[in-house]
């Protein structure tokens, strides 16, 4: 994959921030926090007992470090393989570090891995507290899924894959993982804390590829939103928005509190309204923001119904 011709630049603070994607962000906090909801959840004596034990806010620390340099440099490693495969050249949305030339490829590439070397640390430390030898396995998987999302000769991201690699990863590798560092094993509410987050990031990245969905079919670039066409996109942004909201009984059946968080339909519900349906790319941008902040309503309000109800 070679890298394009490029002139040297100095990218500002403010560029180098928004190529790590801020919008999508507050998922990696989400399944965090859902991962730490359900780990006191299932805590024998409630939140007082998770609370007792010191070092499980540090692992749920750490768990959020892991997180988000995993998805930033999942977001720098992106921006890379794609500019220099020349996939970003037919992009209308806002610009990418690579694609426009704003830093060199090398640049961007040492700025993602240098992230992922961030996780890579946080984890170790996370197993050598824990003892979960078993996570190394994971964490290397991860990385190494994160680089192959567009990276490679054939990146899988590329194949209409990229919703199931970040329901898996997003969702219930995060929240499951954050849960086992600090309980030792999952539950079934964790099974379904790990769904709900994991339908949120599909829906997140779905609404991000309609609005890309004519760029990607001149890019070859087959999303899931350009293999089942826009009116199935659509169809299935609707459902992975509001599916969480079905996975929610699960927790209300156990904790009637839990039901405050359906209080994120406020903000699903309208971006819903514009991604399932014909709408310029700064409204779907508009719907990707809904869809993020949505998120994480539902993760913070589940969380803090779920430590309430346990304490």
């Amino acid at each position: 994959m070679p890298e394009p011709e490029v002139m040297a630049a100095r990218p500002t603070t403010r560029q180098w921030i928004s190529g790590a994607r801020p919008r999508t962000l507050p998922l990696s906090v989400v399944s965090v926090l859902l991962g730490t909801g359900v780990a006191v959840a299932g805590t024998d004596g409630g939140a007082v007992a998770w609370a007792g034990h010191g070092r499980h806010v540090g692992i749920a620390v750490l768990c959020l470090v892991v997180a988000l340099c995993l998805q930033i440099g999942v977001n720098y490693s992106n921006d890379y393989s794609d500019g220099v495969r020349g996939t970003d050249r037919f992009r209308r949305g806002p610009a990418r570090l690579t694609g426009a030339g704003t830093a060199t490829p090398r640049a961007v590439l040492r700025v993602g891995l240098t992230f992922f070397g961030i996780a890579a640390v946080a984890g170790l430390v996370i197993v050598l507290l824990t003892g979960l030898w078993w996570m190394l396995v994971v964490g290397a998987v991860t990385i190494v899924a994160a680089w192959y999302y567009t990276g490679g000769k054939r990146p899988y991201g590329y194949r209409a894959l990229g919703e199931v690699s970040v329901f898996v990863f997003f969702g219930l590798v995060a929240v499951l993982g954050t849960q086992v560092a600090q309980l030792g094993h999952v539950t079934g509410q964790g099974w379904a804390a790990g769904t709900a987050a994991g339908l949120f990031a599909c829906g997140v990245l779905m609404v991000n590829n309609i609005r890309d969905l004519e760029v990607d079919r001149l890019a070859d670039k087959r999303t899931l939103a350009v293999v089942v066409g826009e009116r199935g996109a659509r169809s299935l942004y609707a459902f992975f928005m509001l599916a969480p909201f079905l996975v929610l009984l699960v927790f209300v059946v156990a904790a009637p509190l839990t039901l405050v968080a359906a209080a994120a339909l406020a903000l699903a519900l309208p971006a819903v309204a514009i991604g399932s349906r014909p709408a310029e790319a700064p409204r779907l941008i508009a719907a990707l923001q809904l869809s993020s902040f949505a998120s994480l309503a539902f993760g913070v309000l589940l969380t803090v119904a779920l430590v309430t109800s346990a304490a």
